[in-house]
């Protein structure tokens, strides 16, 4: 009994260390996976075995695959010119989501941070600079957070590429969004971002 108590505490325990989950929210969690454990528990765990199996990172943009390159960077559809560069794999499947951009990802892993110790070493940034000149890319897109961080590693990445096209993703005014519930960094944006009609 003791055993299996343990066990359903240590699954609670690293449930509770996800992103997005406390200890309350874990606990729910597992009880509820171990109640449908024929339903959610045991496929759950056989996929987590396979993933911890299989999964790495793409050696070419750094997107998680199961073979050494993955089925974006190899897909013969995808434009070749154009790399988009985002901070983490998360950012490059929200970009998959949006099913707008028919070009090819680079994942840094991070931002430069002086704070973090977080150097272009630490980061993809050389293999981002090898891949521009090896493949011929015409257009670099920087998909990067709206934060300090973010566009610290915007410039750096934007003065490590000479005579290639860098753009940065429009900011400001989301669809749908009030500016009476914006904030002043984002109406600011919106504003130095305007365009005519």
């Amino acid at each position: 009994m003791a055993d299996d108590i343990s066990s359903l505490e240590t699954l609670i325990d690293l449930m509770a260390r996800l992103p997005g989950l406390g200890p309350r929210s874990a606990r729910r969690a597992a009880l509820h996976l171990v109640k449908k454990r024929g339903q959610l528990l045991s496929p759950l765990a056989e996929a987590m075995t396979e993933v911890a199996a299989t999964a790495r990172e793409c050696v070419s943009c750094g997107n998680i695959t199961t073979s050494d390159r993955c089925s974006i960077c190899t897909s013969p559809k995808r434009a070749t010119g154009e790399i988009c560069v985002v901070e983490d794999v998360a950012d490059l499947w929200a970009m998959e989501r949006a099913a707008v951009f028919k070009g090819r990802y680079h994942v840094l892993g991070g931002t430069l941070s002086a704070l973090d110790a977080v150097g272009p070493d630490e980061l993809r940034i050389p293999h981002l600079v090898q891949r521009v000149a090896e493949e011929g890319v015409a257009e670099v897109i920087l998909a990067l957070p709206a934060t300090v961080d973010g566009q610290t590693t915007a410039h750096y990445i934007a003065d490590e590429l000479p005579g290639v096209a860098v753009t940065s993703l429009a900011q400001g005014v989301p669809v749908g969004g009030e500016l009476d519930y914006l904030d002043d960094g984002t109406i600011s944006a919106a504003l130095k971002a305007r365009k005519s009609l």
